[in-house]
């Protein structure tokens, strides 16, 4: 018999593993909406450097250079951090200043 908890020991507990629950629930999606802000940021700064910072073509019109290319490809398979970096970096070396990032709504 466990003496000095009662009914009145178990909604404390009870209290603590709601509040707890309550506090992951809130905490998950915050990752989520954190990789959508990135991945649209990276497909911005995808579209700028496909249309501003690439070689210049043979009809007077960009085509992205491999790096380009590659960074792309890395912000469709999620690597989002490895395609922003390159992805500024290229704009930045054309003389761009880079679009507001947004925070997730």
């Amino acid at each position: 018999m466990c003496e000095g908890k009662g009914v009145r020991g178990f909604m404390l507990d009870h209290d603590i593993t709601n509040i707890l629950l309550g506090l992951v629930a809130w905490v998950l999606p915050l990752p989520t909406f954190a990789q959508a802000s990135d991945s649209a940021y990276c497909a911005e700064l995808g579209e700028l450097a496909v249309r501003y910072a690439g070689n210049p073509g043979a009809n007077g019109e960009t085509k992205p250079d491999l790096a380009i290319i590659d960074a792309i490809d890395n912000c469709n398979k999620g690597n989002t951090a490895k395609g922003i970096k390159v992805l500024e970096q290229k704009l930045r070396n054309n003389g761009f200043t880079l679009p507001r990032r947004t925070a997730p709504a």
